[in-house]
């Protein structure tokens, strides 16, 4: 099986006069957790929707595991779309429903098992993410960090080979941002899933991932491990990394731990 599960060849787009991609490539490796970075209005989040075939590009390729999205029909892309899991920035909880209904919804949408298996299966979600027992709570009973949590068990409800993250620590105090962080690193882990995260939290995630990607200007400036990117002699990396405050530049604290 090919280590590169989703593959971005010189994607462009554009809305109207506004370039947004300008030629994007990128290689996602199985079973680790990729980071995409950059300023707001980068494009960061364009570019996760070209992953799932939400927006097609004007020009370039998507493949997942070989296979070019851009190219499929809707519903061949909806097979695809099975194969991923998503965690939206504000968690997107139906408002109307329990925890246990929220966590069930794609398992009920899209497979056929008995209520008693459901449950089971909401039930280990639950405990994956360190939730369990609060079932029949509404979300408006959550905080923020628990409504990411109960927001990341539904991500997770198909056993998804790929997790989208859209940024997952938004919103948060710095604490819980350090909690959602590490159960992403832990849950990965343990799955042995391909994650892919865009994020404005810069510190966090160069601690838990295995490679960043830094969009700039419409391109992948800079690629690679959390280290390497941070060595970057680029101006326009510098300048970003320098102004979030990422340690190992002037001014910077300690290292980051690993």
């Amino acid at each position: 099986m090919e280590e590169i599960v989703i593959r971005v060849k010189d994607v462009y787009k554009s809305f109207g006069r506004q370039k947004v991609l300008n030629g994007i490539n990128l290689a996602v490796e199985r079973g680790e957790i990729t980071v995409i970075i950059g300023k707001s209005g980068s494009g960061k989040s364009v570019l996760m929707k070209h992953l799932i075939g939400l927006i097609k590009p004007d020009r370039g390729e998507i493949l997942v595991d070989g296979v070019d999205i851009t190219r499929l029909g809707e519903s061949q892309l909806n097979e695809v779309r099975k194969r991923f899991g998503m965690l939206f920035q504000e968690a997107a909880l139906f408002d109307s429903m329990t925890v246990e209904e929220n966590v069930a919804f794609p398992i009920r949408e899209h497979r056929r098992f008995s209520d008693g298996e459901v449950g089971r299966l909401v039930d280990e979600k639950l405990r994956q993410v360190g939730l369990s027992g609060v079932n029949e709570k509404m979300p408006s009973e959550l905080s923020g960090g628990m409504k990411k949590r109960v927001g990341l068990a539904r991500a997770l409800a198909l056993d998804p080979e790929i997790v989208l993250f859209d940024e997952p620590t938004s919103a948060l105090d710095p604490v819980i941002s350090l909690t959602i962080e590490d159960l992403i690193k832990k849950t990965q882990t343990r799955l042995k899933k391909t994650y892919v995260v865009i994020s404005h939290d810069i510190l966090g995630m160069f601690r838990i991932a295995d490679k960043i990607a830094m969009l700039y200007d419409g391109e992948i400036v800079a690629f690679g491990p959390p280290d390497e990117v941070r060595r970057s002699d680029l101006p326009a990396v510098k300048e970003f990394l320098e102004a979030t405050r990422i340690p190992g530049f002037a001014g910077g604290g300690a290292e980051l731990a690993g």
